[in-house]
């Protein structure tokens, strides 16, 4: 008599044929050739801008009155060193851009990608840049720097806006201490602050 049970399943011999896989369920990414870099128009935009950005410190810089007596590196060295690093940066980025190595998107839990850039803030952030560099001479450095921190600090969602403008103008008179005041560079002071004579580049 034959003991009851399954039958003991018999080992696979070698060299002996297997089963071919089927196809992929449905659903399943089949893997295809590779895809070409997409070239981001955003990323070629900012480098574009930023070596623009270079140059025009580099030409302003020139412009700079320097002291007959300055024995040191001058108010031209800080912005020479500024704008070249932009332009070598800017342009580096450039020719990244153009060969397809773009950045890579991040994947945290907090950055959605499919987010569009909201143009209106970055149109802001321009204008608000533009409106300090022309008023630098108009109303002085400490004034035009607490336009450009504390309109940037609005723009981003930064409240109260008064917070951000009293920042502002702490900050603007820092720089104008230790860069116009003790480093004599030429920071003008603006009319109302023309008489005080630690702030006068």
């Amino acid at each position: 008599m034959r003991p009851d049970g399954p039958a003991p399943e018999s080992p696979t011999e070698p060299g002996a044929p297997t089963a071919e896989a089927g196809p992929p369920p449905s659903g399943t990414p089949v893997p295809g050739p590779a895809e070409q870099p997409r070239r981001r128009w955003g990323e070629l935009v900012l480098a574009l801008a930023t070596t623009a950005l270079g140059v025009y410190v580099l030409a302003a810089a020139g412009g700079i009155t320097v002291p007959g007596s300055t024995n040191t590196l001058g108010p031209r060295a800080f912005p020479y060193l500024v704008g070249g690093m932009l332009v070598v940066a800017g342009a580096v980025l450039v020719v990244l851009v153009l060969s397809g190595r773009a950045g890579e998107e991040e994947g945290g839990e907090d950055v959605d990608p499919t987010v569009r850039t909201d143009w209106l803030t970055v149109v802001l952030i321009v204008v608000i840049l533009v409106v300090h560099v022309f008023a630098i001479n108009v109303i002085g450095w400490p004034f035009a720097a607490a336009i450009l921190f504390a309109g940037a600090a609005i723009v981003l969602g930064a409240r109260p806006w008064w917070r951000a403008a009293l920042a502002g103008l702490v900050l603007g008179l820092v720089v104008q201490v230790i860069f116009g005041g003790l480093l004599g560079l030429s920071l003008p002071a603006g009319p109302l602050l023309e008489g005080v004579p630690f702030l006068r580049g």
